[in-house]
């Protein structure tokens, strides 16, 4: 019996104590063929269950309903109808104006169709058509009024110019009607839930809208609609585009990666096994009562990318360790050894990134954040321990294996390391990291200062989320062009004891508001009580405008109001309403009418009267802009918290600690920068990207510092130790980066701007935090970490160690 039989090979598997390893590795590895079983079981009952998920959206989930502004709002609810999800409607006449029989029928028709929608508030439906639109006139007898459509029309030569006069006394020009008077409005307030009980589907209700315009749109009419719920009907549309392109980058990560390992059998159960974890989030979700939407749509393909950067890494390093001639089942668990620790806490770190979004009090979010969170969880058993188990079964090709170890295989035989390794290593030298740590330093410093220009909320008109030349986008345009204002309204509510809403120390404080209010930048027009009352003055005084007063006179303020609009004031007359129409919905401008009203309210506020926001899709949105400004800040300071915190626990130093960190902080004042540049505000879509660069772009960090530390314990200088760490796992940390990046960077030609902003921003941050990782972070750690001059050592008994490093 010869000395090799007597002695196996460390790397065979008669060499190996299957009892070696951590509790966790033996009790994984030694029962592998039950880990595949429950695995696949598991797949199979959760990909079942992911054909009951949903997709919609609720207007209540993306509002802030903890922020006082929202509070208010909603407890008065019931009494401002009109005031929140709002379908905004316009049939416009093509050929001429609204004074037309045969466009009043059309009109007719589709408001009674629109009427007998699931899910319309129909008390509260407006229109020309319904009763509610009337109109006030002043007569030798007092005021007269009635409905903008009297009873007894008949589309008579008559009846078109009774309507024409009652449209003019109507106060709805501007409003209902266009100020070219060539088109209408049909205005549709929207119940959270549809008559039977059920959530509101947006998807449904968009294609009824859809179906509704193909219908009655002609050559001589045509129908422009705006509001929540069409553009999240058509986020929900573009559905099947995004899915596209989430194929085409997922099938590029598929192709690069196989170029990079010319080996078919692990590039498919890498990304096997990342799609594996795909259906297991997907399935997870309607077990526990969670839906997607637009905004998190996103996410699944975020879980995919994470897998696929982890994957490749176990696959990188399994490949490795055969093409050292280890076999399979015991490259496989060398491989767990050394990198599963690593993986676990850059996964915790992206679920503690994810679940950071919690402290945001929107719901839309705090539901992102926990399918993100519910997505890195099962990463943990698809790509940390069913992907090594299923290579220790199929291995890799010889060929690739052998492949894998050229950069090794060319310093053994005395030939030169490769140049891109050459010029990489240069970092780990004091000149070059000196200049690294420079010039870093000064791109963080101007990265900082325009990052300062980071505007809150968004800074188009209409739906920032479309494309500028989307349908809904087209329509909102017209909106603004044809009736002077957008489609954007913000409700300031007056609260006063019960019966006092027309006592006139209360109309001239709400007067004195809707005046300063109408010479505010981005304000086009107001409505109150109080304008009315000026307005019906005039008119009782035989039009002469120098009665444009607020009268004393509290029994003619009582007789104007008992004939005003009721969405003037409530029934009980203890809430009044002043409507501020907006030329648009940026940030600038709801900041500067917020930071106006809050001023007069603080100033004329008293025991009895307080002036309250906010109401209207703008105030909505202008609660929502504080809420993340407010959460911007602290959800940073959380995550760079935690990750700072794991990342102690896992290299138990800080200088390492603050290798790897700096190069995220880095990456996320540049990304602020650039979305400045860029021209994006943060908001409810791209709140979260920031935090989930962070998480993702730690990845790379941890993975380059373990197993540089691994080496540099070793005893071998920094530059040998970086080396090593870098064809073991530095080229696929810059593979994942490259090859992820050119994935999302895909998305920038979908016809959805938020994917196409969200992937831009990724691809971003993909990069920069490789290079980070591969760059600045060796930099640092010639300054950083105590580096002990290079012992002499046999490389394999080095390679031997690092294998059996945990």
């Amino acid at each position: 019996m010869n000395c090799a039989s007597r002695h196996p090979a460390p790397g065979s598997p008669d060499g190996f104590d299957p009892r070696s390893g951590s509790l966790t590795e033996r009790a994984l590895f030694n029962h592998r063929h039950w880990v595949l079983l429950l695995c696949l079981l598991t797949t199979l009952v959760l990909g079942w269950q992911s054909t009951r998920l949903e997709l919609n959206a609720s207007f209540e989930k993306m509002i802030p309903t903890g922020h006082p502004y929202i509070a208010n709002y909603l407890e008065r609810q019931k009494e401002l109808s009109g005031l929140g999800n709002v379908l905004r409607i316009a049939v416009a006449n093509n050929k001429g104006d609204i004074y037309d029989a045969d466009y009043l029928r059309t009109l007719q028709a589709l408001s009674e169709r629109i009427y007998l929608l699931p899910g319309v508030d129909r008390a509260y439906m407006k229109s020309l058509w319904t009763p509610a639109t009337r109109w006030v006139s002043v007569t030798e007898d007092g005021l007269d009024g009635g409905p903008v459509i009297p009873d007894d029309y008949n589309g008579s030569p008559q009846s078109l110019a009774e309507l024409r006069r009652n449209v003019q006394l109507s106060n709805e020009i501007g409003q209902l009607v266009a100020f070219d008077q060539r088109s209408s409005i049909i205005q549709v307030p929207l119940l959270a839930r549809t008559p039977d009980g059920k959530a509101l589907d947006y998807a449904v209700l968009a294609a009824q809208l859809e179906a509704l315009r193909s219908e009655f749109a002609s050559d001589s009419v045509a129908i422009h609609v705006t509001g929540f719920a069409k553009k999240v009907g058509d986020l929900i549309e573009g559905l099947q585009q995004i899915l596209l392109f989430f194929a085409v980058a997922i099938l590029i990560t598929t192709a690069v990666l196989y170029a990079y390992t010319r080996c078919v059998r692990s590039t498919l159960l890498v990304v096997i096994c990342s799609l594996v974890a795909v259906v297991w989030q997907l399935g997870l979700l309607p077990l526990l009562d969670f839906q997607l939407d637009p905004y998190s749509v996103l996410v699944p393909f975020l879980v995919f990318a994470i897998g696929m950067s982890h994957g490749a890494q176990k696959m990188n390093g399994i490949m490795q360790d055969i093409g050292r001639g280890m076999h399979r089942v015991v490259a496989a668990r060398f491989t767990f050894r050394r990198l599963f620790l690593a993986g676990l806490t850059a996964l915790l770190c992206d679920a503690v990134g994810f679940a950071v979004l919690m402290i945001i009090q929107i719901k839309v979010i705090q539901d992102l954040a926990i399918i993100a969170s519910i997505g890195v969880a099962v990463l943990i058993f698809t790509n940390l321990i069913l992907l090594p188990v299923l290579l220790s079964y199929f291995g890799v090709s010889p060929k690739a294996a052998e492949m894998s170890l050229r950069s090794e295989r060319a310093e053994e035989s005395g030939k030169a390391r490769h140049p891109f390794w050459r010029f990489l290593d240069l970092f780990t030298r004091k000149p070059w990291a000196t200049l690294c740590i420079g010039v870093s330093l000064v791109m963080a410093v101007l990265g900082f200062l325009v990052s300062l220009h980071l505007a809150i909320g968004d800074l188009d008109a209409g739906a920032p989320e479309l494309r500028a030349d989307s349908r809904y986008n087209r329509d909102d345009a017209f909106m603004t062009q044809a009736y002077g204002a957008s489609s954007d309204l913000f409700a300031i509510m007056v609260q006063t004891p019960a019966g006092a809403c027309a006592r006139y120390d209360v109309l001239r404080k709400v007067d004195e508001l809707d005046w300063q209010l109408r010479s505010l930048p981005g304000v086009d027009s107001t409505n109150s009580l109080a304008l009315l009352n000026r307005r019906m003055l005039v008119g009782l005084s035989e039009g002469n405008p120098k009665w444009y007063e607020l009268q004393n006179n509290q029994a003619m303020l009582n007789m104007i109001t008992a004939s005003a609009p009721r969405g003037l004031y409530n029934e009980s007359c203890n809430l009044l309403t002043l409507y501020v129409y907006l030329t648009d919905h940026k940030a600038e401008t709801l900041t500067r009418l917020v930071q106006h009203v809050e001023g007069f309210a603080a100033a004329n506020d008293t025991a009895e009267v307080k002036f309250l926001l906010a109401a209207g899709n703008a105030g909505i949105e202008a609660a929502t802009n504080i809420v993340v400004r407010e959460a911007n800040r602290e959800m940073l300071f959380w995550v760079y918290g935690a990750v700072i915190l794991l990342c102690l626990l896992t290299f138990r130093s800080w200088r390492a600690t603050v290798c790897a960190v700096i190069p995220l902080m880095l990456t996320s004042i540049l990304c602020e920068a650039l979305m400045v540049w860029l021209g994006i505000g943060v908001k409810v879509a791209t709140l979260p990207v920031i935090a989930l660069g962070v998480g993702i772009g730690v990845d790379y960090a941890l993975y380059v510092m373990s197993i540089l530390l691994a080496h540099l314990r070793q005893g071998p200088s920094l530059s040998e130790a970086y080396y090593r760490a870098l064809v073991s796992t530095g080229k696929v940390v810059m593979l994942t980066g490259v090859t992820l990046a050119i994935g999302v960077g895909t998305w920038m030609f979908s016809p959805i701007k938020f994917q196409a902003d969200m992937g831009v921003l990724l691809a971003f941050m993909f990069v920069w935090n490789m290079v980070g990782a591969l760059v600045l972070l060796p930099a640092l750690a010639r300054f950083l970490l105590p580096v002990r001059p290079a012992v002499p050592r046999n490389e394999a008994s080095v390679l031997q160690e690092v294998s059996h490093a945990s």
